[in-house]
């Protein structure tokens, strides 16, 4: 579907199967220095492993891209439609060289979701569109970077006593560490992440999104586990992009706690990645003031707000998959209850639709 011309810049559905179009559209997101999740890369990579498809539209101005909007089409029974930047990630939203760019792209998504019945259109981060139809917030949730230090040494002091105490217990625990995306690999984290979202009441993703991120990111992803004897404790599967380690999928078993399998793993994933040439390392996206967002703090990491906005197209029902919501409260009880094989076998079903 085309879009008629806006202010001189002429707006098209973006094909990301036709790799000149993915290869332009990564140059441009290069260029302007944006994110991992503003890649077409990564739109592929959750298609892929969801089945929720790629999409975005492209703003373009004599022959040169002027903007960039990466879509998911989110479809749910249980959630409803919703198109969503990005699908899966924690950034992404709007990506233009002008507010004239910006406004095409905007205008085109809001007309895809009214001509398809989508429930909402969801951009989390980047130019944020102004106006009393979009719902935006920077309340709920906060973001967490700094700078990698030069040395294994340096890179514990930077840690504060209390949580640098924590790792020093780990490292004497003479746990084993091992970085792959191997077959192994996989299900060594899959075992960790399903049990550790399982106790949190979270569904689990499916198994073959974690594959299908590693193929659409080779030599730029990879898994770190912690294991004491053949046994994986904790584990986390990151992205490298530019000079920035993103650990993104992670988590730790019951016996990773006594173990001080979590606080091992980060610490070394950052001597991974400084291995690997990072600088910076991205602790993620934590719900403001929720364990996760206190455990980042206590590392010596200052929260920064994420700005989100959300718009309803007129007679559709505002999408809710905000987990904190009193909605959810009882099922998440509930959730972690189950016992784990039927929790894996349920969860990938219903985690789908909450890109």
């Amino acid at each position: 579907m085309n879009a008629p011309l806006t202010m001189s810049h002429q707006v098209r559905l973006a094909d990301l199967s036709d790799a000149r179009t993915a290869g332009r559209i990564e140059s441009f997101v290069d260029e302007l220095g944006a994110g991992v999740f503003h890649r077409p890369a990564w739109l592929v990579g959750v298609q892929a492993g969801t089945g929720q498809r790629a999409s975005g539209y492209v703003s373009e101005r004599f022959g040169a891209i002027t903007g960039w909007l990466p879509l998911t089409e989110v479809r749910s029974a249980l959630f409803g439609k919703a198109l969503v930047s990005s699908g899966f990630g924690v950034g992404g939203g709007l990506c233009a060289s002008s507010e004239e760019a910006a406004k095409a792209l905007v205008e085109a998504a809001q007309s895809d979701a009214l001509a398809h019945g989508f429930a909402s259109l969801e951009l989390r981060g980047g130019t944020l569109p102004q106006g009393q139809d979009w719902r935006i917030w920077d309340d709920k949730h906060c973001g967490f970077e700094r700078a990698l230090a030069n040395d294994d040494e340096a890179e514990l002091l930077a840690i504060p006593r209390k949580a640098r105490a924590e790792v020093r217990k780990g490292l004497k625990n003479r746990l084993t560490i091992r970085a792959g995306s191997e077959a192994q690999d996989l299900r060594a984290h899959y075992a960790v992440y399903s049990e550790s979202v399982r106790n949190l009441g979270t569904p689990v993703f499916p198994a073959r999104l974690f594959r299908a991120m590693l193929e659409a990111f080779p030599g730029q992803s990879d898994i770190l586990t912690v294991f004491r004897d053949d046994a994986p404790l904790a584990s986390v599967l990151s992205f490298y992009h530019k000079d920035t380690v993103l650990p993104f999928w992670g988590g730790g078993t019951f016996a990773a706690r006594s173990a001080r399998a979590n606080e091992l793993m980060y610490y070394e994933l950052m001597r991974h990645a400084r291995q690997r040439g990072m600088r910076r390392f991205d602790f993620g996206r934590s719900k403001t003031r929720s364990g996760p967002y206190t455990f980042k703090k206590n590392w010596g990491f200052e929260p920064q707000a994420l700005s989100y906005a959300q718009w309803t197209p007129p007679g559709q029902k505002r999408r809710d998959v905000d987990p904190s919501s009193q909605a959810y409260a009882r099922k998440i009880a509930l959730w972690k209850k189950l016992p784990l094989p039927i929790a894996n076998r349920l969860g990938p079903f219903i985690a789908k639709g909450l890109a």
